[in-house]
């Protein structure tokens, strides 16, 4: 039978691609019983899934905190599906597909912030078992288990492995098309370019930026030259994958507002990048000249190796993204958090070429390496799983609301967009009435609602005996007119009694003056 394997085969098995290591997978090695092949799969993947799901647990809640992007989307996940169709109509189209999966989160699992980060952290997982089979299909297995290490311990893939936001699903989906690639390259068919174009598309629909991972993809099939029928079959997927996310990109085209508030380019960005590239370019010519043949998949074209595959997804998206932000600022990190994927590989080739130069087994050297560096990073690992370690945060604010509310019975939000701080916490302003709110998110479509004009906010506000002000933390501006009659109606009718400030947002608390 297939799966009768005798304990002396798989013993023959394991040891055969230790030498990997200092030699690369032997030959012999390859011609393995399928249920051996799927031990060694298991075992490739388990130890940085692990260490990536131990990290993404630790501090989940975040010293109970949620930032203004993260209140989004619980904001989102709360709504029906119809109320989610018509809000992606006026905003956040980009992310619809993201709030229909977390709506549904919600409805099996009930709202906390456990369930609202979960699947990011189990993304990232599996985005870190994907990374390491990928190594080990093109540079093998110890390469592969120290790439999917490094992915784990990387601070930024840390950071959104522990939000309630899209990215790290797009981190795995990315992940998750280059291993079908590669596996395409290899032995190519209908059924895997088919599940390939699928796997770019999901990608797409969640975060769009993720074509970006495309474009390098385009970048490695031109460079290996496959063969007429595999860039057909390329081809095609892509084109396939374009075709269903071009409804997605033109709607969001007309949403460009949104991100407005992107920066341009800033030398320690810039510098971020370059840094990045240069050190996967000095990797990259260290795996063309590390293994021997017998490390890699014999099914694969000759020119298919762990250079080419993940050089180009580690730089084209940063270097894309940064040269499309010198004509509209759009480089955020986060937007090609999946270019990581090809920099842990090329790290991994490093750190396996450093350790088979040391008289010890990869088996207990990668994963001491990969404790130290995790004990190195602690300082800054320890920042991101605190409530500062995030713009604002809603629910700390909601509850100051709750303590010094005392005698107020109105509220305003400067910005409008602070109105999150109720939208989330709705016990906290139970019995206050929002003064300038014409019409709310759900009914408008929002996230924000809709105010009313300049006119009868000033004529609203003096109603009030007493008033909660919502704001950012530090000087207080006031950008738009509604902002600003707020701002008159205050000076004018009311006197700030009382004023709170923490981790990134301001409550203040005015009475009306007798």
């Amino acid at each position: 039978m297939v799966n009768d394997i005798s304990l002396p085969r798989v013993r023959q098995y394991a040891e055969g691609v230790e030498a990997v290591g200092r030699a690369g997978m032997p030959r012999q090695a390859r011609s393995v019983p399928r249920g051996a092949a799927s031990y060694g799969r298991i075992f490739l993947c388990a130890g940085p899934g692990l260490l990536a799901l131990v990290l993404g647990l630790w501090g989940l809640t975040r010293e109970h905190s949620m930032w203004r992007d993260e209140a989004a989307t619980w904001q989102a996940a709360h709504r029906p599906l119809a109320g989610t169709v018509h809000m992606v109509g006026q905003v956040d189209v980009v992310h619809g597909v993201y709030y229909a999966v977390m709506h549904e989160v919600f409805a099996l699992f009930g709202d906390s912030l456990v369930a609202l980060r979960l699947p990011s952290v189990l993304a990232t997982a599996g985005a870190c078992a994907l990374t390491a089979l990928i190594g080990a299909r093109l540079s093998g297995r110890w390469v592969g288990m120290a790439a999917g290490l490094a992915l784990a311990v990387v601070p930024a893939v840390q950071e959104y492995a522990q939000e309630g936001r899209s990215y790290a699903l797009v981190l795995a989906f990315v992940a998750l098309a280059t291993w079908l690639l590669v596996g395409a390259l290899g032995r190519p068919s209908a059924l895997r370019w088919a599940g390939y174009a699928g796997v770019v598309l999901v990608a797409a629909l969640l975060n769009w930026f993720s074509l970006l991972a495309l474009v390098a993809h385009a970048v490695t099939v031109a460079y290996v030259r496959p063969g007429r029928a595999r860039c057909i079959g390329w081809a095609l997927a892509a084109t396939g994958a374009v075709t269903g996310a071009l409804p997605l990109i033109l709607a969001s085209g007309a949403q460009a507002d949104q991100v407005s508030w992107i920066k341009p380019l800033g030398w320690s960005t810039v510098l971020g990048v370059v840094i990045t590239v240069a050190v996967a370019v000095l990797c990259a010519r260290m795996a063309r000249a590390r293994l021997p043949e017998s490390a890699r998949d014999s099914a694969l074209p000759a020119r298919v190796s762990l250079a080419a595959v993940a050089l180009p997804l580690c730089a084209v998206p940063q270097i894309g993204l940064a040269v499309v932000s010198l004509v509209k600022p759009l480089y955020i990190t986060r937007y090609v958090l999946f270019a990581y994927v090809g920099f842990a590989l090329l790290v991994g080739v490093l750190l396996a070429t450093i350790i088979g130069r040391v008289r010890a087994h990869p088996r207990v050297l990668l994963p001491a390496t990969a404790v130290l560096a995790v004990l190195a990073l602690l300082p800054i690992e320890l920042r991101l799983r605190t409530a500062e370690s995030r713009v604002d945060d809603v629910l700390t604010a909601a509850a100051i609301v709750g303590r010094v509310r005392h005698g107020a019975d109105g509220v305003l939000y400067i910005p409008a967009a602070r109105r999150d701080t109720a939208l989330v916490s709705p016990h906290a302003f139970a019995g206050l009435r929002d003064l300038a709110l014409a019409q709310g998110p759900v009914e408008s479509g929002t996230l924000k609602g809709v105010e009313a004009g300049p006119g009868a906010i000033e004529q609203a506000v003096p109603d009030a005996r007493g008033i909660v002000l919502v704001t950012d933390a530090g000087p207080l501006h006031a950008d738009s007119a509604r902002d600003r009659a707020k701002l008159r109606a205050l000076d004018e009718h009311f006197v700030r009694r009382s004023m709170s400030v923490a981790r990134g947002r301001q409550v203040s608390v005015y009475e009306r003056v007798r």
